[in-house]
């Protein structure tokens, strides 16, 4: 997510800490990098103006020049502008005691609105969701939305009579009588936005009072998802924004422009096009990723999903005695595989970039594990040169890539053995 400008930031980053007297030769040069990175990232160029003016003001009665560390404090002036550029604090959708929480989701052909329903109905499974297709004009819209409910059971409510109001106000009475907690309607999009489409989500408005009216929009488009976000707003009016396709080749001028310039907040961003792929948009995590500082809250916070899966005492019983083996570490694997790519995963973590994790080395592991018999598995010590060759053949790599796989398994198996005894490797212990 944001890789091209997290690895401007990132450079600039290092520049700054790296000075160790900054006077206004460096300051007028750290502002100039500063602009033309985000001016290259699509963001607005009076978004831009604005960010360079703040930090100018922060900086100049600072006399940097005389303190031990400047580049830290520049790094926290840019740290605390970017925050506030991405919207300062988080929104989130909050739900009524009682009757159903109406979510009307709007936006142009091909952005990604229909998935977009489904993965908050899955987001919100525990709030009783209803999806509702009101989407007339493109029959492909009600069939993926309720391919997409039945694949995730979900309820989608059908369209009647071909039209798109009548079927709103139907699934909102529906959704009072057998006490839906959420509404989330799948309205009409276009190749852009025009009258019709305007009075038709004017009369859905104005038949269901959604409690939100929220803009999906593709985030690689840069600065035409601001101007949809804009118009949108004031032609039927506007609650909050989610940014999709930010998985991809996203430059993130949007995301860094859209709540200063629409006036509207960012809820969620789409991280993948599986189901779960749907992220709550937090402005100070997401400055931490761009400027290389990690997000580790978020990563904990996914772990913390998995952890009921695995079972811990078990798995700390077998450590201490050294008994671990090649099928708890598929365990591990394949229940960490559910939290997303590894390399996003490693790309939270502070100095470490998705493009240093290579999956196909976390492939290539797999194939060789699954490669093994279930006692080799269980009792990979077992494991001679006529097993490591059949290993390598059947997972199509070789004995070098399998001799290295149980190198590591056994040392790290070893040193977690040590450390939970209070013992590190080598002639250090601790008593």
């Amino acid at each position: 997510m944001f890789q091209n400008l997290a690895d401007r930031f990132q450079l600039l980053r290092r520049k700054v800490l790296g000075y160790g007297r900054i006077t206004r030769t460096e300051i007028d040069a750290i502002l100039r990098e500063l602009r033309i990175t985000l001016l290259e990232a699509d963001v607005h160029y009076q978004v831009v103006k604005e960010f360079i003016e703040n930090i100018n003001k922060k900086v100049v009665n600072q006399n940097l020049d005389k303190r031990l560390n400047p580049g830290d404090l520049v790094m926290k002036f840019v740290f605390e502008e970017l925050v506030e550029l991405l919207g300062k604090s988080p929104h989130h959708l909050s739900f009524k005691n009682s009757g159903p929480t109406i979510v009307s989701l709007l936006g142009l052909q091909g952005v990604g609105k229909t998935t977009t329903a489904a993965k908050i109905a899955y987001r919100f499974n525990n709030r009783k969701p209803i999806l509702v297709p009101a989407d007339a004009k493109r029959p492909a819209a009600v069939e993926q939305l309720t391919r997409l409910g039945k694949r995730n059971n979900i309820p989608v409510f059908p369209l009647k009579d071909n039209d798109p109001v009548l079927t709103a106000k139907l699934a909102k009475e529906t959704a009072e009588k057998q006490n839906y907690g959420l509404v989330i309607i799948d309205t009409a999009g276009r190749l852009h936005i025009d009258e019709e489409l305007v009075n038709e989500l004017a009369e859905i408005n104005n038949v269901v009072n959604p409690d939100y009216r929220i803009l999906v929009a593709d985030g690689m488009t840069g600065q035409d998802a601001v101007n949809q976000a804009k118009t949108f707003k004031e032609k039927i009016g506007l609650d909050g924004v989610i940014l999709t396709k930010l998985d991809g080749d996203a430059k993130g001028g949007a995301a860094l422009s859209i709540a200063q310039v629409s006036g509207v907040p960012l809820y969620y961003i789409g991280t993948s096009e599986n189901i779960d792929g749907l992220e709550e948009f937090y402005p100070d995590r997401i400055a931490q990723r761009i400027l290389g500082m990690g997000d580790v809250i978020s990563l904990v916070e996914k772990v913390k999903t998995i952890e009921k899966e695995v079972d811990q005492a078990k798995l700390q019983k077998k450590i201490v005695k050294g008994d671990l083996n090649l099928e708890d570490f598929m365990e591990q694997m394949r229940t960490v595989k559910k939290l997303g790519p590894l390399s996003k995963l490693a790309g939270m973590l502070p100095g470490v970039k998705e493009a240093d994790v290579d999956e196909d080395e976390f492939k290539k592991i797999e194939a060789i594990i699954n490669s093994m018999t279930k006692k080799e598995r269980q009792h990979p010590e077992i494991i001679d040169g006529s097993r490591r060759r059949r290993i390598a053949m059947g997972s199509g790599t070789n004995v070098t890539d399998v001799n290295q796989l149980l190198k590591q398994f056994f040392y790290a198996r070893d040193l977690l053995k040590k450390m939970s005894k209070g013992k590190m490797p080598g002639k250090i212990q601790f008593k």
